[in-house]
């Protein structure tokens, strides 16, 4: 004869137990953005202390997308945006006689950026250490040489002085910020992957 569990508490039955899921923490994250922005930061305080030695100044603000791209070896899309970015902050710091001329240039020296660093990654020369001088040089010979060019014809220079002055001082800022993108990548690279606890591979 069955007993009946007058007012007391029904006994629990066995309920199976869901599985968790877990999620990975996206490796990347928004870490980049954080990156970017202090980079950015410094750059433009640099840009606009920094003293014209002989008519040469590194462009600090090119470095620091420079160390960004190499380390966080955008796609395309996003490489173009920071390349934006970078143009916009110019524009008040720039003392040339056409800066708007900064928004053409620094996108396409970004470009040119994440275009070479995804070749090397191809490679499979993402991690030999010249990489961000070469990358750093390029990016800024390529945007330099594209602004030089639309100041040439906003001012209506001969092409031989494109060619035989303004280039060559395009190639001196371009050694100066490789060797800063090259002096300056590592210890970035570190501090990217602290903030996460990661390792610097």
């Amino acid at each position: 004869m069955e007993e009946k569990n007058n007012g007391a508490i029904p006994e629990a039955q066995d309920k199976p137990v869901p599985a968790l899921t877990h999620v990975d923490a996206n490796q990347e994250g928004y870490r980049w953005v954080a990156i970017t922005a202090m980079l950015f930061a410094i750059g433009i305080i640099l840009h606009t202390v920094s003293p014209n030695v002989g008519g040469v100044t590194p462009n600090w603000t090119i470095a620091m997308y420079a160390i960004v791209i190499n380390l966080t070896r955008p796609p395309l899309k996003r490489a173009l945006g920071i390349g934006f970015v970078a143009g916009l902050t110019l524009i008040p710091s720039s003392k040339s006689a056409f800066p708007l001329g900064n928004m053409a240039s620094e996108l396409c020296g970004a470009t040119s950026c994440c275009l070479m660093v995804k070749a090397f990654a191809l490679c499979h020369l993402e991690n030999w250490r010249p990489v961000p001088f070469i990358t750093g040089f390029a990016a800024t010979f390529v945007s330099g040489s594209v602004f030089t060019f639309i100041l040439k014809l906003v001012l209506g220079l001969p092409l031989r002085i494109w060619i035989f002055a303004m280039l060559p001082v395009v190639a001196v800022v371009g050694l100066l910020n490789g060797l800063i993108t090259f002096g300056l990548f590592r210890p970035v690279k570190k501090l990217f992957y602290a903030q996460e606890g990661g390792d610097d591979k």
